[in-house]
């Protein structure tokens, strides 16, 4: 049987989740709290093996009670389960070590089968959340310069001049100057040294 608190400021949705678990024959509720810290205490007094935190609640938000919870009641897992799904919200909630953030239009069988999840030492991620990671994670994409915007870069890197890189290229110098312009415009620069150590940087040349 797997125990679980619920951690919610509305008695409404906590009556809810309550007969959406205790439907399933292995999940029970054994304690409730409208509070951050009132859930801290109840996990320490209770043990269970999942918290169900909601994120923004009077005296105390859901991020800092779960940071708390691990801190203090060894080897209990919290889900959050909120309606935010602010990057920030979501950040914050796995730093603090959420083992799950889950939103609340989550269907009754997609909530047991995250709590079970949980349980069995799985991290838990609405879809929407877990696009939000990974984009976070990776980061805005380097800028795409092309083959002859590195190539003319790479020959500034050189310390060769614009005139230097049209008769090594044959090309011409005006053409020279517009691929630095074009390249100077993605790399988001103003001059040649910054376009240089930007495009390094991102391992563009």
């Amino acid at each position: 049987m797997i125990r679980l608190i619920l951690v919610d400021d509305h008695p409404v949705v906590r009556h809810g989740l309550r007969g959406m678990l205790e439907a399933e024959p292995d999940l029970t509720v054994v304690g409730e709290a409208a509070s951050g810290p009132d859930g801290v205490a109840l996990a320490a007094e209770l043990r269970p093996d999942i918290v169900l935190m909601d994120l923004r609640m009077p005296g105390g938000d859901g991020v800092e009670a779960t940071a708390r919870i691990l801190a203090t009641v060894p080897g209990v897992r919290v889900l959050v389960l909120t309606t935010y799904e602010s990057d920030r919200d979501i950040l914050r909630a796995i730093e603090a070590g959420a083992g799950g953030y889950l939103l609340k239009d989550a269907s009754p069988g997609e909530l047991a089968a995250a709590v079970r999840a949980a349980a069995r030492g799985e991290t838990v991620l609405a879809p929407s959340v877990a696009s939000t990671l990974v984009r976070q994670v990776r980061g805005p994409a380097p800028p795409a310069l092309s083959a002859r915007e590195a190539q003319v870069l790479g020959l500034v890197a050189q310390g060769l001049t614009n005139a230097d890189i049209g008769r090594a290229l044959f090309i011409t110098e005006a053409t020279v100057k517009t691929h630095l312009l074009r390249a100077f415009a993605k790399l988001e620069v103003t001059d040649r040294t910054a376009a240089v150590t930007r495009a390094m940087g991102l391992g563009l040349i």
